[in-house]
C-alpha cells in the first residue's frame, strides 16, 4: 500500500477551532477537516473540495504550518491501521466571506456526525486527532515559534 498525502484546514475563529465531530464505541472524537489528495489535484484543490463537501464552506488558504506523518503500525491504532501511512499538510485557512451555513456539507466525512467550534481555552480537554497536534495549535496561535515538520505523530 502507497504513502497517502491528505490536506487539512486549521480553521481559527473568535478563540475556537472548527472541526468535524465523529463518535465510535469510546463516544465523540474531532477530526480537522479536509482529506485525501486525489489524483490530479494540488494541495490547495484538495483542500477546498474537502471543506465543501464536509462542512459546507468555502475556504482561503493559508501558509502551511504543520506537516504530520501518521505510520498506523507506530500507533494505538495498529490493530486497524498497521497498513496505514499517511502524510498530512496542515494549512491555516479562513472562512471565506459569505459562508454562513457551517454544518455538515454534501459529502461528509465517513462516520461524521456534525461539525463544532472547539474553545481554544479547553482544546486539551477534547479527543482531537492527531492528539500531539492540540498543543502545537494552542502554541502556534499564542505566537510561538514551532517547527513546521512535526513527524509520525498522533
Amino acid at each position: 500500500m502507497g504513502i497517502r498525502n491528505s490536506a487539512k484546514a486549521v480553521i481559527v475563529q473568535d478563540g475556537k477551532l472548527l472541526a468535524i465531530k465523529k463518535q465510535d464505541k469510546d463516544g465523540c472524537y474531532f477530526l480537522f477537516p479536509g482529506g485525501g489528495q486525489e489524483h490530479g489535484e494540488n494541495l490547495h484543490q484538495t483542500l477546498k473540495r474537502e471543506c465543501t463537501e464536509e462542512i459546507n464552506v468555502d475556504v482561503e488558504i493559508g501558509n502551511l504550518i504543520f506537516i504530520r506523518e501518521y505510520i498506523g503500525k507506530n500507533h494505538e491504532h495498529f490493530e486497524f491501521d498497521s497498513e496505514v501511512h499517511q502524510t498530512e499538510y496542515m494549512f491555516l485557512c479562513k472562512i471565506k466571506e459569505g459562508s454562513k451555513d457551517i454544518g455538515i456539507g454534501i459529502v461528509p466525512d465517513d462516520g461524521q456526525i456534525g461539525v463544532e467550534w472547539l474553545p481554544l481555552s479547553e482544546l486539551l480537554n477534547y479527543r482531537l486527532y492527531p492528539r500531539t497536534v492540540r498543543e502545537y495549535i494552542i502554541d502556534y496561535i499564542a505566537g510561538k515559534e514551532l517547527p513546521v515538520y512535526l513527524g509520525d505523530i498522533n
